[in-house]
């Protein structure tokens, strides 16, 4: 299983291929910093991404994880699911992202990072 690996720029095409490759083969495990515009992807759980984002400084609450799946189209590309996603307190009470301000802001991030590449 390959580790989790921070990215600050989008991600090349090759890079999103072998991360993939990488874990599980359609699919990559991701965990975006909504203030500080960084990804945390790769690996087999989005916990051990979040603790890489903690530990660079990145805060609990801006945390937010899910999936992306690089060989569907669409809207069908992203899943917003994570156990740390599961957060009452914020009003989330499900591991799929439920505040359509944080879920916009997440499918943003994760657009910019997994398809703008050049």
């Amino acid at each position: 299983m390959g580790s989790p690996e921070i990215f600050h720029d989008p991600i090349t095409k090759a890079t999103v291929l072998r991360l993939a490759d990488e874990t599980f083969g359609d699919m990559i495990k991701f965990v975006v910093d909504i203030e500080e515009k960084v990804i945390c992807a790769g690996g087999g759980l989005h916990a051990d991404e979040e603790k890489l984002l903690l530990a660079d400084g990145s805060l609990q609450e801006n945390l937010w994880g899910g999936n992306y799946y690089p060989d569907l189209q669409g809207e069908e590309r992203f899943e917003y699911q994570s156990m740390i996603n599961i957060r009452p307190a914020a009003g989330n009470r499900k591991q799929e992202i439920q505040l359509d301000p944080i879920r916009r802001r997440v499918r943003e991030l994760a657009n910019y990072f997994f398809e703008s590449r050049s």
